[in-house]
């Protein structure tokens, strides 16, 4: 689909560059930084003499947090406070951190005092994450948002490289630097949200986007984009359906608020592609990483075999997430993303065949080669398809949902693994990655692909 050229002021988008850039410092310096800890966490809690049911207990709790507050969180977002949200997350996820850090240099904390600080830290991080989304949106035009949605994705595969590398450096110094390095990445984040000068409030009722289609009535869009009372097509639809009264149990509160972007998601069949594409491939990639964890370590390799692995994987990736707006122009999304996802099959069921660390990296690594590339292309896709009013809550329901699949990944990795033989997850992901390629060829996503992310 072709894209309107910008209609901002220079001053406008001169300012909205500027608070891009200073979002992607944010965005890398938190990735590098939470990274970092990620890495040394669980080696802290086995050393201070906890067992590996508490890492993992530990683990599972803060990924729960996460995956119930994003969508209550993402609600304030919307209604204007993005900015104040992602501020003071910042300035909580560098206390949670800081305080770590200096407890750690004291001596060895208590677990209720590890845990809170975990908890906080992903409560500040989930909230961050949430206020984030459709900042892009806000800050730049259609036709500059592949590249900015590319550059952020490569940030996040450079903070895969550095980060682990940088906590692991730090961690052999002093176990008390990753977090205090962590809590200085919260700190430059915050910062770099302060100096941002854009306004990042969604356009509502009273500030409707001038160039947003909408109906004869003048009430709801098919989009999701707000009608003047404030409603979205899915609230409307209920209203004229129901009646007001049940419009409001349905939609009313916190929680109606919050599915909000469920409905979207649900009644856009885009919105849906990339609901389903991002979490199964996420789920793939997972699995495919705790494959090759029990392939290496049942092969007798080490740490640095594995870590070898993660560094080509991460680099891969990042050349991925460069490449992706190139290729979007020259061939388009609706042919991009069925090429890639088939393109993932052979490759992951190759993963169940070998069991050396270089093969088993190669492989690895071109499966992180591919995946950016329609990665980006379906979230830049999903920017499009989806009301600046609404962006934080259907990123909501994207991030449950891929967040939900990592976090069963190892446990189907496991079992896989356990029950039958180490390269039976690669060939389960091989077959996950079969039905998908093969849904992504059907015509009526090739046609939302090449009606809204093209």
């Amino acid at each position: 689909m072709e894209r309107p050229a910008s209609t901002a002021p220079p001053s406008r988008r001169g300012a909205g560059q500027r608070d891009v850039r200073l979002l992607w410092w944010a965005n890398a310096a938190d990735g590098i930084g939470s990274q970092a800890t990620g890495a040394v966490l669980p080696l802290l809690l086995l050393h201070l003499g906890h067992p590996p049911r508490t890492v993992g207990l530990i683990a599972g709790v803060s990924t729960a947090v996460g995956l119930l507050l994003a969508p209550l969180v993402a609600v304030p977002a919307d209604r204007g406070a993005r900015k104040r949200v992602m501020l003071a997350a910042s300035v909580l996820a560098a206390l949670a951190m800081g305080g770590l850090g200096l407890a750690l240099s004291l001596g060895s904390p208590p677990i209720a005092l590890i845990l809170t600080a975990v908890l906080a830290e992903r409560v500040a991080t989930t909230s961050f994450d949430a206020a984030a989304r459709g900042t892009v949106a806000l800050l730049c035009p259609g036709p500059e948002q592949g590249r900015v949605v590319s550059r952020l994705a490569a940030a996040d595969q450079g903070s895969l490289i550095v980060g682990p590398a940088l906590g692991g450096l730090l961690y052999q110094l002093s176990r008390a630097l990753p977090f205090a390095a962590d809590a200085l990445s919260y700190v430059i984040g915050a910062l770099c949200v302060r100096a941002m000068r854009s306004d990042l409030t969604a356009p509502g009722p009273d500030r409707a986007d001038p160039a947003a289609p909408r109906p004869a009535d003048g009430r709801t869009a098919p989009d999701g984009r707000t009608a003047p009372d404030g409603d979205t097509a899915a609230e409307g639809d209920t209203r004229r359906s129901g009646g007001p009264g049940r419009s409001r149990r349905r939609g009313g509160g916190l929680p109606g608020e919050a599915a909000a972007g469920l409905r979207l998601v649900r009644a856009t069949p885009l919105l849906r592609l990339v609901v389903l594409w991002c979490t199964t491939v996420n789920l793939v990639v997972v699995m495919l990483y705790y494959e090759a964890v029990f392939t290496l370590q049942r092969g007798g390799h080490g740490g640095a075999a594995l870590g070898a692995v993660l560094a080509a994987s991460g680099a891969a990736g990042l050349i991925g997430a460069l490449a992706a707006p190139g290729a979007a122009e020259r061939f388009g999304a609706s042919r991009i993303v069925p090429a890639v996802t088939w393109l993932l099959v052979p490759l992951a069921v190759l993963l169940a065949t070998v069991t050396g660390a270089w093969a088993y990296g190669l492989l690895f690594a071109l499966v992180c080669l591919v995946m950016p590339v329609a990665s980006v292309l379906l979230q830049t896709g999903a920017l499009g398809a989806t009301a600046p009013a609404l962006q934080a809550r259907t990123g909501a329901v994207l991030a449950t949902t891929t967040t939900g699949a990592a976090a069963l990944a190892p446990v189907l990795a496991g079992l896989l693994t356990d029950r039958l033989t180490t390269g039976a997850p690669a060939l389960a992901c091989g077959a996950a990655l079969a039905l998908l390629a093969a849904h992504t060829t059907r015509r009526p996503v090739r046609g939302a692909l090449a009606g809204r992310a093209g």
